[in-house]
């Protein structure tokens, strides 16, 4: 074997090492945010953008009220028109609810939430992400009606 040889060999170890290290360092034994952004993660989505929010006017339902807000007991139905390409349905209230949607893409898979409100008082908020023209069910607990809104963050 050459000097050469030996040299990209013995850098090639350090670089297995090193992303080795790396690996291990960034687990935790904690479960962690799943929603949370973290260093690397964070700097790559920075990258690429923000996904942006489906657009409240792209979005109906027979539980909608005049200024745009779903009012419902029970249940409500929420079709979302063809957002052409990868969005976030942002639902929005200050009571909990939950949510029934399908996964994107071609998963066959439904998602089912509960909402609670945040411990802060910003109240309980869903995201679903959305590729296609989708329904999603919202159902409202116990017999009290609820309040959301779609909106744009």
């Amino acid at each position: 074997m050459s000097g050469r040889q030996k040299a990209l060999l013995g850098l090639l170890a350090v670089l297995l090492v090193a992303l080795f290290v790396v690996a291990v360092g960034a687990g935790r034994n904690d479960p962690g945010d799943p929603g949370a952004r973290h260093g690397f993660v964070d700097r790559l989505g920075a990258l690429g953008g923000e996904r942006s929010a489906v657009d409240p006017a792209t979005v109906s339902a027979d539980c909608a009220d005049q200024t745009g807000r779903l009012v419902f007991s029970g249940s409500c139905v929420v079709r979302v028109a063809d957002p052409g390409g990868l969005r976030t349905l942002v639902l929005r209230s200050a009571a909990r609810f939950t949510v029934v949607a399908s996964a994107p893409g071609d998963a066959e898979l439904t998602i089912r939430d509960e909402v609670e409100p945040a411990s802060d008082g910003t109240g309980a908020v869903a995201k679903v992400a959305v590729d296609q023209a989708t329904e999603v069910g919202l159902t409202c607990p116990g017999l009290s009606g609820c309040t959301v809104l779609v909106a744009t963050s």
